[in-house]
């Protein structure tokens, strides 16, 4: 099982960045978005990066998410590297343990919030039937059950988001990555949106990583990383952080 594992008095954390550097486009047009980043996640924590527009931290997310592959280092889940995985291996990884939470939403707009929301029950090969059962029931729990045959063009930014919330929960995933999931919505939505994120936390103990660039929904996770040009520059703790035992 994905976890925290305990090796004498030794914690090995559940996701783990070492040493990764990335770089888009060659020559004089390259990027260098990851600059030897190293950083250490438990399980159960909820955590935050922040930093200015281009500083790497959507790219790192993509890293340890197995989204992208890092030119140097590596990133592992629960002590898996990601970059030995090919795709087929990697998309079933990331089925079978992630959910994520993006700025933009990604649903389907042809497929109403109940389809939405099965298909990653479905994309593991569960029956419909007991796909559509689990995914109202994720309706269910972000206040959104009656909007379960609504389409996306028919629902408000932030019921949008809590359907991505609803479908990124319904799989139970040990990691959700949520990428600005705040930065389209006003900030009492926000603080609703973050509620939810809070509470799977809180509740499912949930490890999430959230990227921002908003310092009061960073405030309220147990930890804050800050990058710079690719480099994270400091680690600190969130507001959360009071509420772990």
């Amino acid at each position: 099982m994905i976890g925290t594992h305990l090796h004498g008095n030794e914690v090995f954390p559940l996701i783990e960045a070492r040493q990764i550097s990335k770089t888009f486009g060659k020559g004089e047009s390259a990027t260098r978005a990851l600059r030897q980043v190293s950083l250490s996640i438990r399980s159960g924590e909820m955590i935050s990066i922040m930093g200015p527009s281009g500083c790497g931290k959507t790219t790192l997310l993509h890293v340890l998410a197995g989204i992208e592959k890092a030119d140097e280092g590596e990133a592992l889940i629960d002590g898996k590297p990601l970059q030995r995985m090919n795709d087929v291996q990697l998309s079933a990884f990331r089925l079978a343990y992630m959910g994520f939470v993006f700025q933009t939403y990604h649903l389907i707009p042809v497929l109403h919030a109940l389809d939405n929301v099965a298909l990653p029950l479905i994309g593991r090969g569960l029956a419909d039937k007991e796909a559509k059962a689990r995914a109202l029931e994720a309706l269910e729990q972000v206040g959104l059950a009656d909007k379960a045959k609504r389409y996306p063009s028919e629902l408000s930014g932030g019921q949008n988001q809590r359907v991505a919330i609803a479908r990124a929960l319904v799989g139970d995933p040990k990691v959700v990555w949520a990428d600005e999931p705040t930065g389209a919505l006003d900030s009492h939505t926000a603080e609703q949106v973050l509620g939810l994120l809070r509470k799977m936390n809180e509740q499912r103990r949930t490890t999430i990583v959230i990227v921002t660039h908003d310092p009061q929904i960073a405030g309220q996770t147990d930890r804050i990383v800050r990058m710079e040009n690719g480099r994270i520059v400091s680690e600190h703790p969130g507001g959360g952080v009071s509420n772990r035992a």
